[in-house]
């Protein structure tokens, strides 16, 4: 423990007498200076007795200037209408059953933007304040989450306006004009609009997979799933809608282990690692699907499913932004979020994913899911 003349919390830049809370902060063998936030403490005269590394970087303040200040000088925060907020809050004289303010976005000199918090520390319920703790936090994570969020807006209004525009377009003109139009001209237009309102539904639920899995509510309803004849399925679509059937080879390795998923969220998955490939890549799409090591403890077999295809492959620089939120892997369409949403559906199920380079040079998918038994089945 790094001690100053005097330390009360047990830090660097620390100049008061030791008080008995104090003491226990130090007893935690914490220094002031590696604690993540900026950390700023002011004693009963409202001077400060600590001010941390955190809080130097967040301020541009050093600490040696700081310390001795009044608080007010030291942190001379403004609230967002310019108002001086220690003369607004009144820490000192103000409510006496006060405890402290709520984190709110406060402005430092130049209008630069922090988190502040602080707590009031009485030795009695509706004594005077003895000590006045702040927290300061920057807003750069803030910031991003607000960015993403009016990214994650701006490109759902950007996949929903060509096909509301389609849809909006065409029942227009049939209404105004429907006499005037053959039976096969009314045919091709209701098919486009059928086609566009099934991506405009498909978005949705794209936007909603995304809510659960960013707040943890993702459900995973398991049952048994026969991944090799999943994998079939998608096949047979492909083939059906014009795709040669020579571009795929399945591969299954037997014996599989009994596999427990939730089978909508699976064909989910499969559905958009097999059209990254048939989109983006070029050649032989292989799928591989073997057991494997489960990747959850406790379990000893898991099921693994690699899907690759024989085209120029990811760049490594933008392997490891596969991943994230509006990751394209060319210009050819997409929201960014399929991959994303991939991600997350096997994390639910307890599996892990990952992307490299095929034996080919094209890119390769490989998620390995755990056997996944109910536990009444364990």
């Amino acid at each position: 423990m790094r001690v100053g003349t005097s330390s009360t919390l047990g830090g660097r830049g620390v100049r008061a007498t030791p008080t008995a809370p104090h003491a226990e902060i130090a007893g935690l063998g914490i220094d002031p200076d590696d604690l993540p936030d900026g950390l700023v403490v002011a004693d009963e005269q409202g001077r400060v007795i600590c001010f941390n590394a955190a809080a130097a970087r967040i301020t541009a303040v050093p600490a040696a200037d700081a310390l001795g200040l009044p608080l007010e000088r030291a942190l001379p925060l403004e609230d967002l209408e310019g108002r001086r907020w220690w003369q607004l809050t009144d820490p000192y004289g103000g409510l006496a059953i006060r405890v402290g303010q709520p984190e709110r976005n406060l402005l430092l000199p130049g209008a630069r933007e922090v988190l502040v918090s602080a707590r009031y520390i009485r030795t009695e319920p509706t004594g005077p304040v003895r000590r006045v703790v702040v927290s300061l936090r920057d807003t750069e994570a803030r910031r991003r989450t607000e960015r993403s969020h009016a990214e994650l807006i701006a490109t759902v209004a950007h996949e929903l306006r060509s096909p509301l525009t389609s849809v909006k377009g065409f029942t227009a003109t049939l209404l105004a004009k429907w006499e005037r139009f053959t039976d096969d001209q009314k045919k091709l237009m209701l098919e486009t609009v059928d086609a566009d309102a099934n991506r405009v539904t498909r978005l949705i639920a794209e936007l909603l997979d995304i809510s659960r899995i960013d707040s943890g509510r993702l459900e995973v309803r398991r049952q048994p799933v026969d991944i090799g004849a999943a994998v079939g399925r998608h096949i047979q679509a492909y083939v059906a809608a014009g795709q040669p059937a020579d571009r795929f080879l399945l591969r299954i390795e037997q014996p599989l282990p009994d596999l427990w998923a939730d089978p909508d969220k699976i064909d989910q998955v499969l559905s958009n690692l097999l059209e990254n490939a048939v989109r983006h890549g070029e050649g032989t799409v292989t799928i591989d699907v073997t057991p494997t090591a489960s990747p959850r403890e406790g379990e000893d077999t898991g099921t693994s499913v690699t899907v690759s295809d024989e085209g120029t492959g990811i760049p490594e620089e933008s392997m490891n932004r596969v991943f994230t939120r509006f990751w394209r892997g060319s210009k050819r369409g997409g929201t960014g979020l399929g991959l994303y949403i991939v991600k997350g559906i096997v994390e639910a199920h307890g599996g892990t994913i990952t992307v490299g380079r095929a034996p080919s040079g094209g890119a390769e998918f490989r998620f390995t899911l755990p056997v996944g038994a109910p536990a009444y089945l364990a």
